[in-house]
């Protein structure tokens, strides 16, 4: 079968490896997705009812619903003080649908993408998928100052001539590392000038820890025509993960190209789904998201106390999103050590090794937990973990 090479070559990252174990099963904590354990606010799932009963059931705007990409640019104008003008807003389907979008617009088979790791696979493999070299620089741990630094010079050293987009992640998926402006400043001078687009995934913007309403963002510093991308949902804020629906910020020129792209690959999110989304956007829609960032906090504090007092366990404590990024002292192989915590202690979390190419062994001795859980469940899981690395 004439099937291209980087397809064949893509296999299940390392946390499904391990959700298949245990998947559907009452008896796993489930530390392993990246959602919480909160329901869709009845609100939202009663807008979509709505919407359905009301026979809300035809194709619509290949870009999104206009009155949702109109509550979207007024949410960035309240919630951050930038304008971004609908024409900029398209919601192709789901945020991960939102990435290989802004992908398929700037890589060409051959083209490089510079990816800050660790990441979430589905990113990289999706750069994968469309035919890109992927080259990754590993965030540093500095234990001492309890933060993940990046190097831009490393960073920038990756770029070369066939480089097309820098990928960045912030707050990030597993560490929580958040950029400062200024990184993002640098990174943005070092694109324009070297004709290299940013794509930046700021799905846990809001999901911040310190007193700022939303973490330091690309849409801060860029103007509307940078080659910029900014990737949005609204499954964590709003505990919306099953829902699909992400939206992607990109310069006014390729709306045209969005529409049409938008309908070759999923003719947009489900349009009565977008009526539970417009009813995220509501006032109720944002008290829900500051009950969530204190769900998460929560969550974190409680990871926080029993890790402080471990002698195998340790963290950089996440400045924003809501996982753990857990390292493990001797661990070699997180992947074969987080399916046995599924069939031993029936605890599911992702193995570092999922995070970051092979080269990057140091992810090997970490796992990741989602902290965005009721804090009785979360201490049960890690209080499992615990015990099993008691009797090995």
């Amino acid at each position: 079968m004439t099937i291209r090479p980087s397809i064949r070559a893509l296999e299940p990252n390392g946390i499904a490896k391990v959700a298949l174990l245990g998947l559907g099963r009452r008896d796993i904590v489930p530390l392993w997705f990246g959602e919480s354990d909160v329901v869709t606010p009845s609100f939202i799932r009663e807008a979509a009812k709505r919407a359905l009963d009301d026979g809300v059931t035809f194709y619509d705007q290949p870009r999104g619903l206009l009155a949702l990409r109109q509550a979207l640019s007024d949410y960035h104008k309240r919630l951050q003080g930038v304008d971004v003008a609908v024409e900029r807003i398209s919601l192709p389907g789901a945020a991960t649908l939102a990435v290989v979008t802004a992908l398929q617009c700037l890589i060409e088979t051959g083209d490089n993408v510079v990816i800050v790791s660790p990441i979430w696979p589905s990113i990289f493999q999706a750069a994968q998928m469309v035919g890109a070299e992927l080259r990754f620089v590993r965030l540093d741990e500095d234990w001492t100052a309890q933060r993940w630094r990046l190097d831009l010079d490393r960073l920038f050293s990756l770029c070369d001539g066939r480089t097309r987009a820098i990928f960045v992640c912030t707050p990030g998926n597993p560490t929580g590392w958040t950029a400062t402006r200024d990184e993002l400043q640098a990174i943005l001078d070092f694109g324009r000038a070297r004709g290299i687009a940013i794509i930046g995934d700021e799905v846990y913007g809001t999901l911040i820890y310190d007193e700022r309403a939303h973490a330091p963002s690309f849409l801060d510093i860029a103007a509307p025509d940078d080659a910029v991308f900014v990737v949005n949902s609204f499954s964590k804020p709003w505990a919306m993960t099953g829902w699909r629906i992400g939206w992607l910020i990109h310069p006014p020129a390729l709306a045209e190209a969005l529409e049409v792209m938008s309908i070759a690959n999923n003719t947009g999110p489900a349009v009565f789904a977008q009526h539970g989304a417009l009813a995220a956007l509501s006032p109720e829609g944002d008290a829900f998201r500051s009950e969530m960032r204190e769900r998460c906090r929560a969550g974190r504090e409680v990871v926080q106390r029993i890790l402080a007092g471990h002698n195998r366990l340790r963290w950089i404590k996440p400045e924003g999103a809501f996982y753990g990024f857990v390292q493990i002292e001797g661990l070699k192989d997180s992947l074969g050590f987080s399916q046995e915590l599924v069939r031993r202690a029936r605890v599911g979390v992702a193995p570092g090794a999922a995070f970051g190419p092979p080269e990057h062994r140091a992810n090997d001795s970490y796992v990741r937990l989602c902290f965005a859980q009721d804090p009785a469940l979360l201490a049960e899981g890690l209080s499992r973990l615990d015990k099993m690395l008691s009797a090995i």
